[in-house]
């Protein structure tokens, strides 16, 4: 019986220890947040929803108006399609993702909705939050909303590119 008493005021005690550590810890996260090294760029990693995502889509292909078919899926799935045309280079693949720091999470999302085929071009001097969707030879569709929540989960997380930290959060 004794023991159990004397367990029971160690635990109490562990707790009030904890608990006082936790209250006056001074390495805020705030603190940690401002931390960016010199000449990194702040990026956005923080998923977004379709609808907060800003894109271009381009026709990298001879299929006309595929550009403009694409825009008008995406449109359909809530995207912001801020530019549709042609790219004059052409691309073989499934779609070619261009990106700034700013469009990290948001490239990362679309990646999702061409199942992790399109190839990320990643700019560190691009200023914008918009992402270039250019629509490649071998793109058939979009991925199905089932489709895109499988590949997410595949994806996790959106990671920092070299050269950026983490955006301060948005109060």
């Amino acid at each position: 019986m004794r023991a159990f008493v004397v367990v029971g005021v160690l635990a109490v005690l562990a707790l009030v220890f904890v608990g006082a550590a936790l209250i006056r810890d001074t390495q805020s996260g705030a603190a940690a947040e401002d931390a960016c090294p010199a000449g990194f760029k702040r990026a956005n990693i923080a998923l977004r929803e379709a609808k907060d995502v800003k894109i271009a889509v381009y026709n990298a292909t001879d299929t006309p108006a595929l550009a403009s078919n694409v825009a008008t899926d995406f449109k359909n799935r809530k995207f912001q399609v801020v530019k549709q045309g042609n790219d004059p280079k052409r691309v073989d693949g499934v779609a070619v993702l261009r990106y700034g720091p700013k469009g990290i999470a948001s490239a990362h999302l679309l990646k999702a909705y061409f199942l992790d085929e399109a190839e990320p071009e990643y700019d560190p001097n691009r200023e914008d939050d918009t992402v270039d969707v250019v629509i490649g030879n071998s793109y058939t569709q979009l991925a199905t909303t089932t489709e895109v929540n499988q590949a997410l989960t595949g994806l996790g997380s959106p990671k920092l590119e070299p050269g950026t930290c983490p955006a301060k959060e948005e109060k």
